[in-house]
């Protein structure tokens, strides 16, 4: 039971992740700009991961580095199709069914070698729709999520940053500054 207990407590911090880590908009030029920072983390840690951003159904971004090999793109795949499934990150819906003290792989009836809720991809949300996911293979599970968070974070925070220097400038141009 304390192990429900705790899954359920990284559920809620899982699912807090999910609601601060939204977009107003999200394209090409910010997938090129997530993944190229994911490659600029792992290679300063020297990680072996491979990194993939899909937009809709485009490879929006892919790299893989020194190490990885194409089973993290297969990896990356079948947490991608978790995320498209369920509308949360591979680790939220792992999560879920062991704080319901299930198993994904046997309480789900998918197929295994088609979904894999383990940690790594995660939803780019645009006001309240999945428009992509991105998501790094080759770490652990929470490694993985915690990689592709940070990176989110960074973008997100950059994106808030500049909108408010937009709104100060548009302002100072509107009171003839």
């Amino acid at each position: 039971m304390g192990e429900q207990n705790e899954e359920k407590a990284a559920l809620e911090a899982l699912l807090s992740q999910e609601r601060e880590l939204q977009f107003d908009s999200f394209n090409h030029d910010d997938a090129w700009a997530v993944g190229a920072h994911l490659v600029q983390l792992a290679s300063e840690r020297s990680l072996a991961v491979a990194i993939a951003i899909v937009l809709g159904e485009q490879r929006a971004f892919h790299a893989g580095l020194a190490g990885a090999s194409a089973d993290n793109d297969d990896w990356l795949e079948r947490k991608f199709r978790v995320v498209r499934r369920y509308g949360h990150s591979s680790l939220t819906v792992g999560t879920q069914f062991r704080a319901r003290g299930g198993d994904f792989d046997t309480d789900s009836r998918l197929s295994v070698a088609e979904y894999a809720a383990h940690g790594g991809a995660f939803p780019i949300v645009v006001r309240g729709a999945l428009v992509g996911v991105v998501g790094v293979s080759g770490l652990a599970q929470r490694d993985d999520h915690a990689l592709v968070v940070e990176a989110l974070s960074a973008h997100r925070d950059r994106a808030l940053a500049a909108n408010g220097a937009r709104r100060r400038k548009r302002a100072a141009a509107a009171s003839g500054e």
